[in-house]
């Protein structure tokens, strides 16, 4: 036996050394994992790295080409000019996106709000119509209460021979009674559990908004950004708005340095009369209802109309007369409409 212990070894003393080997191994292919996540996020983290830089030298060279601009007395005032036609596209957008949320908001509260009334009116006829049930239920088991103590008067009155004779027919009775109005009392609690649970039924949450209120929606909205329109149209201030948001600094030049200054000057009364002039709710109501005559949707799922249908300029004076003229105000996404709208 020492022998082949001494030839071939002793197994229980083998078996720790394998132990170690097997955790050496899988020790390794669990580091190997780890580096090859730790190489794959040090890829991930020089990209970004490098679209950061990316970002960061197409930065710099915008302002230096801003910092170019007005070092140049030919373009300063151009510059500012058109930071502020920007500035008012973005005043603009701002209005009409403050807008339209005031305006979801009030659509979702009255939706929900009459979602609450019916949801309350079918409660409360729910609930009447248990309550009758209970009083029936109650009224039936009082009946029965006095029919069994009338049965067990009946018995308790009679002597000698009657009441042996009647007494186990009388006994029947009594306990078909007594039955019936434990189930009497049985299902009156039953109609009292589920009184209760219509009582504590709790309200529907906000269903949102459906396809035809959306486009009621959008309509007014934009209702809305034709009145902004219409309100810097005159010297095409609101083209001129738009193509300072659309293109760069540089890009446009407005004049010499006293164009400029009137430009600026003519910008703010323009502004100025936005804010003062408030008083055109009616004004949109109709242009929104002549908008959803003319609209047109791919699908009838759709909250947002076909840009080209929407196309129509509604003009209103103050005696509601109509001139029509073409402002393609969704298509050009002006204000930043088409992300304003419902859908």
């Amino acid at each position: 036996m020492s022998v082949l212990a001494g030839l071939f070894g002793n197994t229980d003393e083998k078996l720790p050394h394998s132990e170690k080997l097997l955790h050496l191994y899988w020790n390794r292919a669990e580091l190997k994992k780890e580096f090859a996540a730790m190489r794959k996020e040090q890829f991930r983290l020089q990209d970004r790295i490098k679209q950061q830089e990316g970002a960061t030298a197409r930065l710099q060279q915008k302002l230096d080409h801003l910092e170019g601009l007005l070092l140049d007395p030919q373009w300063a005032m151009n510059v500012v000019v058109f930071y502020q036609l920007r500035g008012l596209a973005v005043r603009c957008e701002r209005k009409l996106a403050k807008f339209a949320e005031q305006l979801k908001q009030q659509r979702e509260q009255k939706q929900h709000n009459n979602l609450l009334v019916r949801w309350n009116e079918e409660r409360t006829r729910e609930g009447r119509v248990l309550e009758r049930k209970i009083q029936e239920q109650q009224e039936q088991t009082v009946a029965l209460e006095d029919r069994f103590n009338a049965e067990r008067d009946r018995m308790m009155s009679m002597s000698g021979f009657l009441k042996v004779f009647r007494k186990r027919s009388i006994t029947a009775i009594l306990e078909k009674l007594r039955a019936q109005i434990v189930a009497a009392q049985e299902q009156e609690a039953q109609l009292q559990e589920r009184l209760l649970e219509i009582k504590r039924r709790k309200p529907p949450d906000n269903q949102g908004l459906d396809t035809a209120t959306k486009r009621s929606i959008n309509f007014m909205i934009l209702a809305y950004a034709q009145q902004l329109f219409i309100h810097f149209a005159d010297d095409e201030f609101a083209a001129l708005a738009k193509e300072a948001s659309d293109k760069s600094v540089g890009a446009i030049k407005y004049g010499s340095r006293p164009d400029c200054e009137h430009l600026l000057t003519r910008v703010h009364k323009r502004v100025e009369a936005m804010e003062k002039n408030a008083d055109f709710a009616n004004v949109l109501q109709q242009r929104a209802k002549l908008i959803g005559e003319k609209a047109t949707f791919r699908n009838d799922d759709d909250a947002v109309p076909v840009a080209a249908s929407a196309g129509i300029l509604f003009e209103i004076d103050g005696n509601g007369a109509v001139t029509e003229g073409k402002a393609n105000i969704l298509g050009e996404n002006y204000w930043g409409v088409a992300k304003i709208l419902s859908r």
